[in-house]
């Protein structure tokens, strides 16, 4: 299949053929003919899988027709969790709109300064990308008029959810016209994601065009299990030594751990650098656009990180705290691996943590190798391979220390 099977705009084709695309991913294949012919999708579908094409191409076929009704209102609002993703996003739709230069796209999100997207937002607009926040701040102040709105899209639902973003959703949703097109993208379909899809969907058709397990066999996923935070840097400077290590993401459960690692890399000479949810937008950006281009070779992330940055030739993932859910899991170790190419993940757990690694192993269907390195293994043992109570003299690996 190609996506001439599709019977897109001429001008879509073309932007496709320009960017390099030549056939669908499994999830464009199965959500793009639905969404063309009108109707209601949830699918489930993880970063990496061209999701934001199965949602953006159709989308952007039936913009090309004329809107019904008169106004500068969007008639296309993605709503996503983050503000790498909503960037991500509008990216995208650049890029797929190039040769539709009627189309106009903004983008409102936190952290950038009102004036800047007021000027956006008080011109005609055709496609608006925007976190859920920022979105009830302009609907507030009666900056958005919803009235030509036909699709609506709720990108990585269950991460908003996760991040509480389940009553701005709920306003937001309700300001729109009830005769629209809602398209539901999520990592799982379960839970307080599919009650949410259940009131806004009309009639939805289910996509799941994936498993965890498939996702990541071009990922190879290692445990470490660790004594403590001293034994984790240890760790961590002798992984990030080796010479296979070339542009690397560290996951840390808090920002505040973030910044005190990686000012430990900087004194050790790593061009490391952070990224969380405290920095402003600008550094933020300048960060990412520093990863790509090559000037930071390790990045301290917390999970604001884990989804919606696309940074190509990332060899490894190191969860230096393991994350509180399987599916940030998931999305972490998703930042390499990209395009086809091997990744490689690495993750420090505390013997405590053991049950976090069944969970994970549960939910991808894969059983994480765990490994040692010499001169470093952990003093304690795992308690589940023992009957008799932990000794400290053994260590991780077979023998005595």
């Amino acid at each position: 299949m190609t996506f001439d099977n599709f019977s897109l705009h001429p001008q879509i084709l073309r932007a496709l053929s320009a960017a390099g695309y030549t056939e669908p991913t499994g999830i464009q294949s199965k959500a793009i003919p639905k969404i063309l012919k009108g109707f209601d999708i949830r699918a489930s579908a993880q970063t990496g899988t061209g999701k934001t094409g199965a949602f953006l191409l159709p989308a952007l076929n039936r913009l090309t027709a004329p809107s019904a009704k008169s106004g500068k209102g969007p008639r296309l609002l993605i709503i996503v969790p983050t503000r790498e993703l909503a960037m991500q996003v509008e990216l995208q739709a650049q890029k797929y709109s190039r040769f539709l230069p009627h189309l106009k796209s903004a983008c409102v999100v936190g952290g950038v300064p009102y004036s800047a997207q007021l000027r956006k937002l008080s011109k005609p607009c055709d496609i608006l990308i925007a976190t859920p926040g920022r979105l009830i701040d302009f609907m507030d102040r009666s900056k958005i008029d919803f009235s030509r709105l036909e699709i609506l899209v709720l990108d990585e639902a269950d991460r908003m959810l996760d991040m509480g973003f389940l009553e701005p959703v709920e306003q937001i949703v309700a300001a729109t016209p009830a005769e629209r097109q809602t398209l539901l993208f999520s990592a799982t379909l379960q839970g307080s994601v599919k009650a949410l899809s259940e009131k806004l969907l009309n009639k939805p058709m289910d996509i799941v065009v994936h498993t965890e397990h498939e996702k990541h066999e071009n990922i190879s996923q290692t445990i470490y299990y660790t004594d403590g935070l001293e034994h984790k840097n240890r760790l961590l400077n002798h992984i990030l030594q080796m010479e296979e290590v070339e542009r690397t993401i560290i996951f840390t459960s808090t920002k505040r751990h973030a910044d005190e690692l990686v000012d430990d890399l900087l004194a050790q000479g790593h061009r490391a650098a952070v990224l969380h949810g405290d920095m402003k937008q600008r550094q933020r950006t300048r960060t990412i656009a520093q990863m790509k281009q090559g000037e930071i070779k390790v990045l301290v992330a917390t999970d604001v990180a884990s989804r919606g940055i696309d940074v190509q030739a990332v060899s490894h993932v190191i969860n230096f705290d393991l994350p509180r859910s399987p599916e940030d899991y998931v999305h972490r170790i998703g930042r390499t691996g990209r395009a086809g190419a091997t990744g490689t993940a690495l993750s420090f757990a505390s013997h405590r943590d053991s049950f976090i690694v069944k969970k994970i192993e549960a939910f991808t269907g894969q059983k994480i190798a765990t490994s040692a390195i010499a001169g470093l293994e952990p003093v304690v043992k795992q308690k589940k391979r023992f009957n008799a109570p932990q000794r400290k003299r053994f260590s991780h690996s077979r023998g005595r220390r």
